[in-house]
């Protein structure tokens, strides 16, 4: 099983769909997010979701009604999971995961977002896992916070966006407990994306067995 994901956060259609066909049999997922879609339209979802499963990272955050709705337009173009940030209560949470599966984001890779996430994560966490979220969000820039999520919710997928380009490394995020790990500039800004999703597959394996 792979467990490498894609993040395709490219603006122009033609480049995101040869880069997914090109990366088929090296990823688990495709995470779209906003730079993607709101510069071809929705209908990408549709086209990517025929070469690998697509997650909508669209981060979404509002009440209950409207987070509904952004589910339901990800789900009717053939998304098969979305992301949602879970400060806004479990109204909203169920919202998204009454829809389709839900991914909340526990913290975020960014070095500023520790100002917030890192005193609410556990009760995010707990939301989560109440409103039937399939996976949570944690930063493999910050592999300790991975293995302090992991600890709140063992049974939980962790997803963990932020390696290559912005300083993490896959082997540190498997270690401490995430199942999936996120890769997009270091992959699609290469001169050989195979290669460099190979090698980050190989590193994930090599975690894995070694565990």
């Amino acid at each position: 099983m792979k467990r490498l994901i894609l993040a395709l956060d490219l603006e122009e259609r033609g480049a995101a769909l040869d880069i997914a066909e090109l990366l088929k049999e090296e990823i688990a997922a495709i995470k779209v997010n906003y730079p993607l879609v709101l510069s071809t339209g929705m209908e990408i979802v549709k086209e990517l979701s025929k070469i690998r499963p697509v997650i909508c990272d669209f981060k979404v955050a509002d009440i209950p009604y409207t987070n509904g709705k952004i589910a339901r337009i990800a789900y009717e173009n053939g998304a098969k999971a979305i992301i949602c940030h879970g400060f806004m209560g479990k109204e909203s949470i169920e919202a998204c995961s009454s829809v389709l599966a839900t991914i909340v984001v526990a913290e975020m890779s960014n070095e500023g977002s520790g100002d917030f996430f890192e005193k609410y994560s556990q009760r995010i966490v707990e939301l989560a896992i109440d409103a039937k979220a399939i996976a949570l969000i944690a930063p493999a820039t910050k592999a300790e916070r991975i293995a302090y999520i992991k600890s709140m919710a063992p049974e939980v997928k962790i997803l963990s966006p932020g390696v290559g380009a912005q300083g993490g490394r896959a082997s540190d995020a498997i270690k401490n407990g995430a199942d999936f790990v996120i890769v997009g500039r270091a992959i699609y800004n290469s001169n050989d994306p195979v290669t460099i999703a190979k090698k980050i597959n190989g590193e994930i394996e090599s975690t894995l067995t070694s565990a």
